[in-house]
């Protein structure tokens, strides 16, 4: 433990890697973080209002906490597979989709990818300039603009910092969603709410694809902040700290969204921050608690600009070569990308930002079918055994394009959207489906057997075991094995 102390109290607080692979040397952290960064990233109030849409949309409170509870686990579990390849590949999580895509060819999901995490950076950042702006007596806009330039702060300062700060996320959380949840039972007969009990399959569908989906679209950078734990870090201990912490942290702030929606006789909607800081009180009291709301979506809004840092790096590097990215570049980066959902956040704060958030859940549909493929090929095609150095090379084993992947992905994009069901688009199975999107259960099982029953016949090479990059104690021991070394 004293050892372990020592590296972690060694490593800078400004992060120098980018999209680099972690050398083991620097490898430092502890399992507790990822239930801590998780749990802070879904004790906020997006999720509040997630859950709360499951009975604004219709759905009474017992069988909306069923559901949700349950895509909470099915959703859960698929990101936390995501999350479990990050010690073992030391990378950030989308540069692994060159397996099965290719060094060019990963770029499709990823500008998508891209596109949606700008999206919910910005939905975050206009709920957060709500609770700045009633915490300092500011406008809503001027609100949206300081909390940005936390974001910047914290993106920047990058992984360690990041993880800090999902750790005191978590402290605060739990105390207001103790504090308001006992405000809430002392003003409310939760009994009699959980009593009413109309059980219907597309209200019930409806609780279980809002949490599975807020669940899966983590997917694309969960591995991006479990990646800097040891090598020999059990997968199976990351799968439940970080499945964990999300699914704990997301169904509570969900319960409290629920329980909030079914008490408030129609004045949630449209007035969320209000009406949640509301149940706590007025003053001081109310202060604390927009604190904490904007507190809480620090982390999860620093989550989504650091992934598309991480997103936009993997792009550029996959066309280029190997890239080193200088802390003025990633100050340039971070900045455009802040910069892009702050002017969003600003013009939409009023009324686009509804449309706009449909289009960010059209999104999901783009990626789901990336995260199946990502996860058969990687538990049940490699096995963990990549080549990490043939990731930056074109010519190299896995290629510029490859057209078992892509293929398979397009074809999971495309049998989702007769069952998409948003306001930007509307599939024509949604009514026989009771108006419920199951969009995600098709992107995920789809693509997951079609590429399973492919990629056994027609794979590329697979190595006998994991390659990694030579290291530099491994260089100057054995100067003549020089660009990768195997792992035992």
């Amino acid at each position: 433990m004293a050892v372990t102390s020592t590296r972690d109290s060694s490593k800078p607080l400004i992060e120098k890697r980018s999209i680099d692979y972690i050398p083991e040397a620097e490898r430092h952290g502890r399992l507790l973080s990822q239930f801590t960064l998780w749990m802070g990233a879904n004790l906020q109030i997006t999720a509040i209002v997630t859950g709360a849409l499951a009975v604004v949309l219709g759905g009474d409170v017992f069988w909306s906490l069923i559901g949700l509870l349950i895509g909470q686990v099915l959703g859960g579990g698929v990101m936390a597979l995501h999350a479990a390849q990050g010690p073992k590949l030391g990378l950030p999580q989308m540069i692994s989709s060159r397996v099965q895509f290719g060094v060019y060819g990963a770029a499709i999901p990823i500008v998508l990818v891209c596109l949606m995490y700008l999206g919910f950076t910005a939905t975050g950042t206009v709920l957060s300039g709500q609770a700045l702006g009633q915490l300092f007596g500011v406008s809503d806009s001027l609100g949206i603009l300081i909390f940005s330039s936390v974001i910047v702060l914290v993106t920047v300062l990058g992984y360690r910092v990041i993880h800090f700060i999902g750790r005191v996320a978590s402290v605060i959380g739990v105390i207001a969603f103790v504090y308001l949840f006992a405000r809430l039972v002392s003003q409310t007969d939760v009994g009699a709410l959980l009593q009413i009990r109309h059980f219907s399959w597309s209200s019930f569908l409806l609780a279980v694809s809002l949490a599975a989906s807020w669940q899966i679209a983590f997917g694309p950078y969960v591995a991006d902040y479990s990646r800097y734990l040891p090598s020999k870090t059990s997968s199976v201990k990351t799968f439940f700290a970080a499945g964990a912490g999300s699914v704990i942290g997301a169904q509570v702030a969900m319960i409290l969204g629920v329980f909030a929606a079914a008490s408030a006789n129609g004045q949630f909607a449209g007035h969320e921050v209000a009406y949640i800081v509301g149940l706590g009180g007025t003053g001081a009291t109310a202060a604390l608690l927009y604190f904490s709301i904007a507190f809480g979506k620090v982390t999860i809004s620093t989550l989504n600009s650091y992934g598309s840092f991480m997103c936009i790096a993997t792009i550029i590097s996959g066309f280029r070569g190997h890239l080193n990215v200088t802390r003025l570049q990633r100050l340039v980066f971070v900045l455009v990308i802040v910069g892009a959902a702050t002017l969003i956040a600003l013009l939409g704060q009023h009324s686009f930002l509804g449309a706009f958030k449909s289009f960010i859940l059209f999104l999901l549909a783009f990626f789901t079918p990336w995260s199946a493929i990502n996860l058969v090929d990687y538990y049940c095609i490699t096995r963990e055994r990549y080549d990490v150095p043939a990731l930056n090379d074109p010519n190299g084993r896995y290629g510029r394009w490859n057209a078992l992947g892509i293929s398979v992905y397009v074809f999971g994009v495309l049998v989702q959207l007769p069952f998409i069901a948003t306001k930007f688009y509307t599939g024509p199975l949604v009514k026989a489906m009771g108006g419920v999107d199951i969009s995600w259960i098709i992107g995920l099982v789809v693509p997951a057997a079609l590429y399973y029953l492919i990629a056994r016949k027609w794979h590329s090479a697979v190595p006998d075991q994991l390659i990694l990059p030579v290291e530099q104690d491994a260089v100057d021991a054995q100067p003549s094995r020089a660009g990768r070394i195997q792992a035992v």
